[in-house]
This record gives C-alpha cells, structure tokens and sequence, in this order.
C-alpha cells in the first residue's frame, strides 16, 4: 500500500513485541478484519505501535478515549509522532455543564447551564475544519465524538471563500459573515468575531488565533493579509484565498431554515392537541409559549438557545434517526460506509461508557417532553445508539491491557504485546494489612504508605494513591500535607485544562504525591512514579475489580523501581487474579530479557503536554513583542522600560488586563537583559587581584 499521508516520526523503531503485531493488525484491516484487539500491558508502547499502523494503513483516524485527560496526553503523542500531520483534539467544550431537567416529584424546573471554554471550542472547530479538508488526519476524541453535531453537508456548503481580485463588496462580506454566525464588534477580535475598519474587514475564524484582513477596492477584494491577532505582526502579506467556516457547529440556510420552521410548527400543532386531549392544558400553553418564543429567534438571528432540541428539522432526518455526530465528519466511501480507522483506546472501560450513553439521556429527555417542556423532536438530539455506533465506525482496532467480554466476543484478531522494549517487567506486587496492629508495632494503610512515600521521595520518586471515593481522597491530600508531603488529590470534578496541568506539575516534581480514585488508572504514562498504594483493596466492586487492579498497578511499569502495595484485610478472588495474571507476565518478560540480554531501563518521557501550545502563547506574544521594541529603541532600554509602565498603568486604568500582563512580562524580560548587560560590562571592569603573603 502506498503511503503518501501519514508520515511517522520517531527517534526510535518497534522493538519487542512491536513489529508483529504492527505486521498482525495491519494484515487484518488489509484483509477486511471489522474488529481487532491490541492486547498490550502498560507501558509496552501501544500508542507506538498503533502510530505505525495508522502510517501503513494510510487513513484518516479517530481515536477515541474515556476522559478528557487521556485525550489529552494521547493527542500530544500522536503529534509527536506526526507533526507535519493534522492531528487534533476534541472534546466536551463544557468546563461546567448542568443539563436541562425537570423532576416531577418536586415541581422543579432546571434551566441549562454551561460554561464554555473557548480555546476547547476552537479546538473543536479546528478538528471538523481539517476532516473536510484533509486526508492526513487524526482526531483524539473523548465519548462526546458520539454527541449530536451540526450536519457537516450544511457546515460545509456555508463555508465562506475570500480569494484576492473577486467581486465582492465589504457590505456582501459582512452579511455573508453574519449568516454564518460571526458576530460584529468594535473591541477586540476573538474567535467568531469579524470588525469593519475602513475600506477593509477583519476576522478572526474559530478554529486558530489570527486575524485575516481583507482589503476591497470599490467592489472587488484587492488584498488578503494573515496578521497575528497579539503583536499585530504580518505573518502572510499577500494570500491567494482563504476560507471561513461557520462560528458554530449548528448551522443552516435560508431553504432548510423555512422549511425547518414550517415543520416545527406542524409538529407543535400535533403535540399541542395530544397533550390537550389528555387534559394536559399546563403543559399544552407551557409548551406553545416556549417553542414560539424559539422560533422568534430562529426566524430573526438563525439561532437560539437549545436549538440542538430542533437539530433534525435542519438537518433533514426523521424521527428516530441517528444524528450528525464527529464521525459524520469522516470521510466515507460511496455507499456510504465509513472509510477510516476507529481505535478505541483503554476500550474495557471506554465501550461500556459509550453503551451507557444514549439510555441516560433519553430518560431525561422523555421527561422534558412528557411535561410540555419540550416538543418529542428533543428525543433526536441525542448520542447514538451502541448498535448505531458500531455501524458508524467501521474498521477498529480495541487496544487494553485487560480486554473486556466485548472486545473477546467480537474481536476477529486479538494480538497479545506483553514485552516493553525497555526490558521493565511487571512490577513488584505486596500485600499488607489495612488495620493497624499493636502486636507487631503496624500502624496500618495511611501510616505504612506515608512510610514508603518518604523513602521513595528521597530517592527523587513519585507516588500515587488510590482511594475508594473524592471525599477520601481530598481528605488523605490534606492529612498526607500535615505530615510534610507534598500531596494534591486529582478527580472528575477538576476541570480538564486543570487536570493536565496538575499531572505535568507532578512530573515535574512541583509535588510528589497524588491521591485519586479510578481517574488514575487507565492510560496516564508517569514514567517517574516508583510506588502506588492502592488502599482498601480488599473492597470487592468496581473499583477494586480484577480489571481495576490490573490497570492500577500497570501505572508502576514505567518505572524500574516499580513496587505496588495492595492494602488489604482479605484476600479476595479480584485480588487472587490480578497477581495471578501480573506474575505471568512477570515470567514471560524476563524469560525474554534473559534471552536477549537486556537490561530494563525507566522510561524517559518530555514533560510536555497540549495545554504548553495554550500556555505558551502567552509568552511567544511577550518574546515577539520585546524583540521589535528593542528593535526600536536599540540600547536605551530604561527609557523603553518607563514607556511599558506607562502603557501599562494606562491598560490598567480601562481593564484591559490582558494588555497589561503581557507589558508587565515584557518589562520583566528587559529588566533581565539590562541586569546581564550591567554584569558584563562590571565584570571587564574588575582589574585582576594579586594574592601575596606579607613579609614578616
């Protein structure tokens, strides 16, 4: 198979196990194989591995993870692997997100509530941006991949092209803007906005940081400039054309929009004489009022608030049909089945979450409807359904280091990858009391782990916990603090660009403890942790699980030092297997390290995560921004310094902190390059001092 698309980079090649079971998978999807497993213990290079498929397969990839935080670190991986490729990252754009309900018993009506974060929507935008105009692409995506999304026939046919020397007026690009949901302002650009200055328009798309200037003449656009959006610095002078797609994901024309609200109105009508004829009046005057009131909107801005509840009249489907999702995005071939590579990453617990999804929301959903809050239309704006997700995907690949009944069911090729090519075997696995004992001078889990801790700390190791609940595991951050450990607790409810940020600073070493429930089981590589304590391990259930503590202690493998402790009372049959199956594997790797002389070695990892590009821009602006100031005022840098804290007061005085950090940062710079410059030049100053005795 040629491969023109996907170029891998990589330092090293696939050792150990690696190349057969690259060889095994792609054979099979070359062979027509729908489903396949990668079975691979932690830290055996699945993601390596699957990056080599990805390269010899040659296909647009969606690769699918349980939580945001593995999102996150895998999509940074495949970056690395392939950086002159479109690899991107999406997830919920929900920091905070509290979904529409209303609960009967009660009387209570809960309005939606979200809080958006904008650098994950741009994300987003950027994700479904490159599906429709690439081939080389990989999208890392969370379970919301699944989650209705505007239809991508409408998302693309609205797109917007501005090519130099075209008959267009400003006053025609400004309407065409407004249509596909840009939003006009006179302040500062952020993404989706667009301001008219002059004789030209500036925009700024959703899906990356810059502002396009688009200069007219009369009626024809006689200049397209790519500026960034901080420094104000031109990037791209004289551009052919661009391209501007919608500022939302939900988007419709003119037809589709009558057509939609005719429809709607039909579908209220019906509704209405049900629930009347049910002696549902309440209901019947809540809902007309309601859906009138959208339809208001619809008519004179294109949206509203909830417009998803009336996504399948816009996009054309009927009742009970399965939405627009991501995958829709994907390309696929022409009796419409998909034509791309699903890999579904940690999928024992990632299949079960994506099974869960669709009964959940259709309870709360049927509830809204049955009470007139709203139309049964609301019922489709949904995520798909198991059986129309497995339709939807096409070719996978399952990868796990402790496949699930699914993935042994269904798998047509199970490949087993149990040997890291670093030679580290499986870690050491202990079981100690949980209790405290008198007689023997134990003083039982916590006091025991706090032990280790610090002999591992001083070592220069990290160390987790694992905790049954949030609450324990804030508790135990605290006492572990009181008693000098650098600690932090980390669960689901911690923001996700937080989440990330408190693993890198663990890596870093800001910290040397962190204390989780199962957030920290699956798939997050910290190579520099040398002891997990995993407590209450005998507490039979889904946390303390066969497959829960074969994913747990798999999180020591990274490390030659690796040990686990289980804190146990009784030994159960979770507990039985779990060392049972770690000990098999134990035996296996060394038997092949012996063989092969190899010596095991900790794996070295950059610490290096997707919030750095977020973080970072930052202080690229204040780089940039000093180097053309010190271009304008050469070596008169306290006179520059006075100018920034001026300007800075100034930015102050209108709120503009944004402005003001980026000065402050700046003057920071300079005032260290003036402190250097003082140093040298003191430094030649210095005459040389001559040491002699004195004569007695």
């Amino acid at each position: 198979m040629s491969q023109h698309n996907f170029q891998i980079k990589s330092d090293w090649k696939p050792a150990g196990d690696q190349p057969e079971a690259i060889k095994s998978l792609v054979s099979g999807l070359e062979n027509g194989a729908m489903k396949q497993t990668l079975f691979g213990v932690t830290g055996s290079g699945k993601t390596f591995t699957m990056a080599n498929v990805i390269a010899q397969y040659d296909k647009p990839t969606l690769v699918i993870a349980h939580n945001k935080t593995l999102a996150a670190q895998l999509a940074q991986e495949y970056k690395e692997f392939f950086p002159n490729n479109a690899v991107h990252y999406f997830v919920s754009y929900y920091d905070y997100y509290q979904p529409e309900a209303y609960m009967p018993v009660t009387d209570t009506y809960i309005e939606k509530e979200a809080m958006i974060n904008e650098e994950i929507d741009r994300l987003r935008h950027a994700s479904t941006q490159a599906l429709l105009t690439r081939k080389d692409v990989i999208i890392v995506a969370s379970v919301s991949c699944i989650y209705n999304l505007g239809n991508p026939e409408e998302y693309l046919s609205v797109n917007i092209k501005i090519s130099k020397g075209e008959k267009s007026s400003r006053q025609e690009i400004i309407k065409k803007l407004v249509n596909i949901h840009f939003e006009r302002t006179n302040a500062d650009l952020s993404p989706g906005d667009f301001r008219a200055v002059g004789n030209a328009v500036e925009i700024m798309p959703v899906n990356e940081k810059v502002i396009y200037k688009i200069s007219f003449d009369g009626d024809f656009v006689s200049k397209v400039a790519k500026i960034d959006s901080v420094t104000n610095r031109i990037i791209e002078e004289d551009l052919k054309d661009i391209f501007v797609f919608p500022a939302k994901h939900f988007i419709t024309g003119k037809e589709q929009q009558a057509r939609a609200i005719k429809e709607i109105k039909i579908d209220l009508e019906k509704r209405l004489a049900e629930l009347k004829k049910d002696g549902k009046n309440l209901e019947a005057e809540r809902l007309k009022r309601r859906t009138n009131y959208d339809l208001a909107l619809i008519r004179e801005v294109g949206y509203c608030n909830g417009i998803e509840n009336y996504s399948r009249y816009f996009s054309g489907q009927l009742a009970g049909e399965a939405p627009s999702t991501l995958l829709s995005y994907f390309p696929h071939k022409a009796d419409g089945t998909a034509d791309f590579l699903t890999i579904i990453d940690e999928s024992h617990v990632t299949i079960p979450q994506i099974r869960g999804m669709f009964e959940g929301d259709k309870s709360r959903k049927k509830t809204l409807v049955e009470y007139g809050f709203r139309l049964p239309s609301a019922m489709d704006n949904r995520p798909l359904k198991f059986d129309e997700f497995e339709n939807k995907i096409g070719q996978a690949i399952f990868t796990t280091a402790t496949p699930g009944d699914y993935e042994k069911a269904n798998s047509e090729n199970i490949v087993e990858q149990v040997i890291r090519p670093t030679g580290l075997i499986d870690p050491e696995v202990e079981i100690r009391k949980i209790a405290e004992s008198k007689e023997s001078g134990y003083k039982g889990q916590v006091f025991d782990f706090i032990e280790e801790t610090e002999r591992v700390v001083k070592g220069g190791g990290r160390v987790i916990a694992t905790t049954l609940t949030k609450k324990m595991a804030e508790d135990l951050s605290v006492f572990l603090k009181e008693k000098g450990v650098k600690a932090e607790y980390l669960h689901s409810d911690i923001k996700t660009i937080d989440r990330i940020g408190i693993l890198s600073d663990f890596r870093r070493g800001k910290f040397d403890c962190i204390v989780g429930v199962n957030l920290l089981r699956e798939g997050l590589d910290l190579p520099e942790v040398e002891f997990i304590g995993i407590l209450d391990a005998d507490k039979e259930g889904f946390l303390r699980s066969e497959t829960s503590l074969i994913q747990t202690i798999g999180r020591a493998a990274r490390n030659v030092k690796g040990k686990v402790v289980l804190y146990a009372d009784n030994i159960t049959g979770s507990i039985t297997r779990a060392i049972s199956e770690t000990n098999r594997r134990r035996a296996i790797q060394t038997a092949y390290n012996t063989k092969h002389g190899i010596t095991p070695k900790t794996i070295i990892k950059k610490i290096k995560d997707i919030t750095d590009q977020m973080n970072t821009e930052h202080e690229k602006a204040v780089s940039e921004l000093m180097q053309i100031d010190i271009g304008i005022y050469g070596n008169k840098l306290k006179t520059l310094i006075k100018e920034k804290q001026k300007q800075m007061t100034e930015a102050v005085k209108i709120l503009d902190f944004e402005t003001a950090a980026l000065l402050r940062d700046e003057i920071a710079q300079i005032e260290i390059i003036i402190e250097k410059k003082a140093k040298a030049v003191d430094k030649k100053k210095k005459p040389t001092q001559t040491f002699f005795k004195k004569k007695v």
